[in-house]
């Protein structure tokens, strides 16, 4: 899954060739690199931003879908929302796929709105918002409380007539870096949910903090992440560079 910021201000671009052209030109690129699914987001989630409301969010992200849906017929368009305003006209305007980051949670309208739309849910799990969820994350045990929270959300969206379910155990999402780390090491424990399981590792402060480094230089950390996800149970990379993920899955295949 490769990731397109329709955003003015994302952790790793920070805003940089987040018009339509430029996105069309990175989905271009991506597309030749062997990118499975475009991810687009309107809105950031980066620690300390608010909740956007879907009026400026629409604006941003329903071009670059209708664009990338006539130039693209035939690729999986995903849309990362947690609004089901901007999920349900994502989808009239061509997307397939619904990647909410709070698993339903900030929308109550959510989970029904999926339903009517028949289309495959990526549900992650988020402690507090993105404003607040840096600020003081605790767990008594981070992969039983995720394991939990997360069978939750499978629940209530299969109860809502969702029948298409990945889960996202939240990789920098309320947690600290070793919170982070004690997921990935034990990714392998969500495999019981029986649900295909995304890994969002790309260039995050679970990188960037051990090394010391920017998201500009976390090249290198992330297609080590990514494959240690692959092997712990990952079904789904979620990634900036999608030339250097899809080495990674060649490569772990072979292991296989």
């Amino acid at each position: 899954m490769g990731i397109l910021n329709a955003t003015p201000n994302s952790f790793f671009n920070k805003g940089r060739d987040s018009d339509t052209d430029s996105l069309l030109r990175t989905a271009t690129n991506m597309l030749k690199d062997g990118v499975a699914i475009l991810d687009i987001g309107g809105a950031s989630t980066k620690p300390g931003q608010p909740i956007m409301n879907a009026s400026e969010e629409l604006k941003r992200v329903i071009p670059v879908i209708a664009a990338l849906n006539r130039e693209f017929p035939d690729v999986w368009l995903s849309v990362d929302t947690y609004n089901s305003t901007v999920a349900k006209e994502a989808v009239a305007a061509g997307a397939s796929i619904v990647n909410d980051i709070s698993g339903g949670a900030f929308d109550s309208n959510m989970l029904p709105v999926v339903a009517e739309l028949k289309v495959p849910f990526i549900a992650m799990h988020i402690q507090g918002t993105p404003e607040t969820m840096q600020q003081n994350p605790t767990y008594d045990n981070v992969v039983q409380e995720v394991k939990r929270h997360l069978l939750q959300i499978i629940a209530r969206s299969t109860a809502a007539g969702i029948s298409d379910i990945v889960i996202d155990p939240g990789f920098g999402f309320g947690k600290t870096v070793a919170h982070n780390f004690e997921l990935l090491r034990m990714l392998g424990a969500f495999t019981t949910l029986d649900r295909p399981i995304l890994a969002g590792v790309s260039r995050k402060s679970m990188i960037c903090k051990p090394l010391k480094i920017n998201p500009e230089h976390a090249l290198n950390g992330t297609t080590a992440l990514n494959m240690t996800a692959l092997i712990n149970g990952a079904n789904i990379l979620r990634v900036h560079d999608v030339k250097e993920a899809i080495e990674v899955v060649t490569l772990y295949n072979k292991l296989s």
